[in-house]
């Protein structure tokens, strides 16, 4: 579906969660001296500027990152990104995860990005020029099969559709299963909503029983405005890299202050 544009949502309560561990992540990766490759299936445009009206009407940024900001710890990579990107773009500037991803990692380092959506890739392209990311305009599970295994064998693999596409929750374990096949070494990171249905809980329960040894990881919220769906945030991790487990521990620590 090609309606879906993350404006709208961009620095709300899900993006705070997926990007402070995404970023964690990277951080343990990258101190290896051993090469990556990073691989996003739906990066959307990779910059946002929460000064724009879409951002503005919503509200969900002024209840996520500019609530949440201050409740993180110093020195996490997340703040350390998130100054990154106001010094270079602007102080209401906030980062997709592509971009987060770029700063994160080193030259020899391989960046594969994929979006589908003709305007989100336009701007993606223009965002991601200086970091020399391999582009592809296409559906991102295709994207994903050609792409795995990379080179490099080693790196992680964000996979964060819209859902919009309600086919996507029993569609996905099974895109997880072949590109693990075809990549079992690389770590795979799939962003899910949690809305008051629930329908994501069968798509979890699948996802469990291929992956035992997958870490899950779920916060929940209050909706960011009266009617809003998204009550919560889930991070499903296949080979997730050493210290993530500390990282959601901290994060889930943190959603909790929301609630007081």
């Amino acid at each position: 579906m090609l309606s879906y544009q993350h404006i709208y949502h961009a620095g709300n309560l899900a993006d705070v969660h997926k990007h402070a561990l995404l970023c964690a992540m990277l951080d343990y990766l990258t101190r290896k001296d051993k090469p990556l490759s990073y691989i996003e299936t739906h990066a959307g445009r990779g910059l946002y500027d929460l000064a724009a009206p879409e951002a503005v009407r919503t509200g969900e940024a002024a209840r996520g990152i500019v609530a949440m900001e201050p409740r993180l710890p110093a020195g996490h990579p997340y703040l350390r990104r998130l100054a990154e990107v106001r010094a270079r773009f602007g102080a209401t500037a906030y980062p997709g995860s592509p971009l987060l991803a770029a700063l994160s990692l080193r030259p020899g380092d391989v960046i594969h990005l994929a979006e589908l959506h003709p305007q989100e890739f336009r701007t993606l392209a223009d965002v991601m020029a200086p970091f020399g990311a391999h582009l592809r305009q296409e559906d991102g599970f295709r994207a994903a099969s050609a792409i795995a295994p990379p080179v490099p064998r080693r790196g992680l693999m964000l996979i964060d559709p819209s859902f919009e596409v309600k086919a996507d929750y029993a569609a996905i374990p099974g895109h997880m299963a072949a590109i693990h096949r075809k990549w079992n070494v690389g770590t795979l990171a799939l962003w899910y909503p949690i809305l008051p249905a629930a329908p994501h809980a069968p798509m979890v329960a699948a996802l469990c029983e291929s992956f035992p040894g997958a870490l899950a990881h779920e916060v929940r919220f209050a909706p960011a405005r009266p009617g809003h769906g998204l009550i919560g945030s889930g991070m499903f991790i296949v080979n997730p890299p050493w210290g993530t487990a500390d990282e959601t521990a901290r994060l889930t620590t943190l959603f909790e202050t929301l609630k007081g």
